[in-house]
């Protein structure tokens, strides 16, 4: 959809399988959901790293002939959403060099915070940059180490590094997987076989036909070899920062992430939204396919029926042609379609996993309203999103988060409905169970469990009002 958080990064590895490159396309094929501007496969046949990648879809970019070029026993894979740098091939992953340590690749999951000033540093000390991607950095620092060998070299890389990070690493005999300390962003180790596989989600372990073993903690890294797994843990103590956006909106609901179910936490969202926020209603309608999960909770807490009052377009690309005459919300209209029946003449509880700007929502509870519906109420399965994310997913700044520069009020007036609630963060926390307190939720209150830049902290004050006209339009 048009107004939601825009997802971030997947990563996927494998190392002992004679079809690494194969394994790494099918693992990304299960990510696709977590960017979808690029995609590229690194590969190593114990002498020579091969990387091909372009702008695009996963099935887009890899063929059966692709593939076969890319023989070898491990390789690692990406695809991409821009949250630092631009969305151009420059900065599509994974990235390669050969320097005096040998050739290295790595992908990345996450935004490191420290990445303008290691940049300048290294800068002014000669490096030339080809990329805007902060994970270039990291590149530059492997490059530069004077570590006798490729684990003292990435040690003393990424423990420089503020931030979420989720690296996967290739080299010509080895696989290295790492976490950043607070774990902001999942990572999965699986087997195949005899294969290692490394994952951004377990939802790509069970496309392959893989088991899940465990995550990769908290500040760890591995190193996989033909002499199995080494775990090493470079890094401080930290407290531990789990995205929970992750199980309200992003990771695929058939995973597991943080050691969770994400359909089970989902549709407790939606179980304890309904205790908290309960309406006289007829119907529950999902907004697909990000709100079913919750609206099932709902549904079965308020015992209301759950109908699938909207039906979604799946087969719709990255671009279509807009007509030149005026179609009033076609951009909406060409992925959601109401079902009147299910509507006419009902009250309906609309519910989602977000809202952001609000545009979008507007344009369907207006949709929902035109189809008959006699009263529309907007139930929403996370708290208010008042603040930027600064851990690797790209969100609006704060004077474009409806919540951050509207009252309730206001907001169920320019959504057009008959009444707007949110999950309060005491009932998210609760929805998601044991170590609710391990999880970051700065979207929801501002407070960063890490310093972001300064010239980010400017706007992050700011609660600038939306235009009067763009309240009433």
């Amino acid at each position: 959809m048009l107004d939601k958080f825009k997802d971030e990064c997947g990563v996927f590895g494998i190392f002992g399988h004679r079809e690494s490159a194969n394994m790494t396309y099918l693992g990304l094929y299960a990510l696709q959901h977590r960017g979808q501007e690029s995609a590229g496969i690194a590969v190593s046949d114990g002498g020579v790293v091969r990387v091909t990648k372009q702008m695009g879809y996963v099935a887009d970019i890899f063929d059966g002939q692709t593939l076969s070029q890319l023989p070898g026993h491990a390789a690692i894979g990406h695809v991409r959403y821009s949250t630092a740098g631009e969305s151009r091939l420059a900065n599509a992953q994974p990235f390669l060099i050969d320097c005096a340590h040998g050739q290295f690749s790595i992908c990345h999951n996450g935004n490191l915070t420290n990445a303008d000033s290691l940049r300048n540093d290294l800068v002014s000390q000669g490096s030339i940059f080809q990329s805007g991607s902060d994970t270039e950095v990291v590149l530059h620092l492997y490059a530069r180490s004077k570590g006798k060998s490729v684990e003292d070299a990435v040690i003393d890389s990424v423990t420089q590094l503020q931030g979420a990070f989720s690296f996967l690493m290739l080299t010509s005999d080895r696989m290295i997987a790492v976490r950043d300390p607070h774990g902001f962003r999942p990572l999965a180790l699986g087997r195949l076989g005899e294969a290692f596989v490394v994952c951004s989600e377990t939802c790509a372990l069970d496309l392959i036909g893989a088991t899940y073993v465990r995550d990769v903690e908290p500040g760890e890294l591995l190193i996989i070899s033909a002499g199995g797994v080494k775990s090493l843990k470079p890094f401080g103590p930290a407290p531990l920062a789990h995205c929970v956006f992750e199980h309200v909106y992003f990771s695929r609901p058939d995973s597991y992430v943080f050691g969770k179910s994400v359909n089970e936490v989902r549709t407790n969202l939606g179980r304890v939204l309904a205790r908290e926020q309960r309406v006289d209603a007829d119907v529950v309608v999902p907004v697909p396919d990000s709100g079913v999960c919750a609206a099932m909770g709902f549904a079965d807490e308020a015992n209301i029926p759950l109908r699938m009052g909207l039906i979604r377009n799946h087969y719709v690309g990255r671009t279509f042609i807009q007509p030149q005459s005026s179609i009033r919300h076609f951009a909406v209209k060409v992925k959601l379609n109401p079902v009147r029946s299910i509507l006419a003449g009902q009250r309906v509880i609309l519910v989602d996993d977000s809202l952001v700007r609000g545009t979008t929502s507007r344009k369907i509870v207006r949709m929902v309203r035109a189809a008959g519906a006699k009263e529309v109420h907007v139930r929403i399965s996370c708290p208010p999103t008042i603040s930027p994310c600064f851990y690797g997913v790209d969100t609006p700044r704060r004077s474009e988060l409806m919540a951050a520069t509207h009252t309730l009020e206001e907001i169920r007036t320019y959504l057009d409905c008959d009444s707007v609630a949110y999950l309060s963060l005491d009932g998210l926390m609760h929805a998601v169970g044991e170590g609710s307190d391990h999880y970051c939720s700065s979207c929801y209150t501002g407070q960063y469990p890490i310093a972001f830049p300064r010239d980010e902290h400017s706007y992050l004050q700011l609660a600038l009002k939306l235009d009067k006209a763009t309240v009433t339009n």
